[in-house]
């Protein structure tokens, strides 16, 4: 009964959330192509959600190694959709690399498009590689990019195997690699269930960036196993 209820009062912010969206989308338009106010909704939208059970205890550490002024491929593990609400308590400017059905959920898909979110088609190469194209032109405009390497959430313990995408667009583009650990989420909407677990603890830590500078493009393995390194030990 209580899964229902959030279910229904999260379902219903997602809706207001698209109105305020769309609003802000057309009248701030030559303002703001960049959907940086667009993208800011989703902030206060995060909160609510996260509000709506008691029983969930969220914590955000290491926001002070996230610089405001800088552009970054965040990259983070990927445990279930609760994931997806967390990331926004870091109140940061980004574009999700997000899975091509997300897009076509009524209202969630709307407000992905509104965004302006990077739509990727699993096994399909023209996609892919519109996906790296895309996501170089947002880096270069000033707008972070975060992909989940994993590529789906995991039903492991252990963290799965990364994909090589993230990491050679950060050494061609010149810009540091956040790393963003999630923790609990795991038991809060798990992987195939849409019941909310109650009396969890939730931390999303922000870890320090790595730097990309003077590192050549055969370098990606080199990056991708020191950022899953640090994300699987949280330090």
């Amino acid at each position: 009964m209580q899964s229902a209820l959030i279910w229904v009062v999260g379902i219903a912010l997602i809706v207001l959330l698209f109105f305020v969206m769309a609003f802000f989308s057309i009248i701030l338009y030559p303002f703001d192509r960049k959907r940086k106010v667009v993208h800011a909704q989703c902030f206060w939208w995060a909160d609510a959600v996260t509000a709506l059970n008691p029983y969930w205890k969220v914590t955000v550490n290491g926001l002070e190694n996230i610089d405001r002024l800088k552009t970054y491929v965040v990259v983070s593990n990927h445990q279930s959709l609760a994931d997806i609400v967390l990331m926004y308590k870091t109140k940061m400017q980004f574009k999700w690399v997000a899975k091509d059905s997300l897009f076509k959920i009524p209202v969630l898909g709307w407000n992905m498009r509104l965004a302006r979110h990077i739509r990727l088609k699993r096994e399909d190469f023209s996609s892919i590689k519109r996906v790296y194209r895309e996501a170089g032109e947002w880096l270069r405009k000033g707008v972070s990019v975060v992909f989940f390497p994993e590529g789906t959430r995991s039903d492991e313990h252990e963290m799965g195997i990364f994909q090589n995408g993230a990491f050679k667009l950060a050494i061609r583009e010149k810009v540091p690699v956040l790393p963003i650990v999630i923790e609990g989420t795991k038991n809060a909407i798990p992987k195939g269930s849409w019941r909310f677990t109650t009396r969890i603890s939730c931390l999303i830590k922000v870890l320090s960036p790595i730097d990309t500078s003077g590192l050549l493009a055969h370098d990606f393995v080199r990056l991708r196993e020191l950022a899953r390194a640090q994300l699987s030990t949280g330090a």
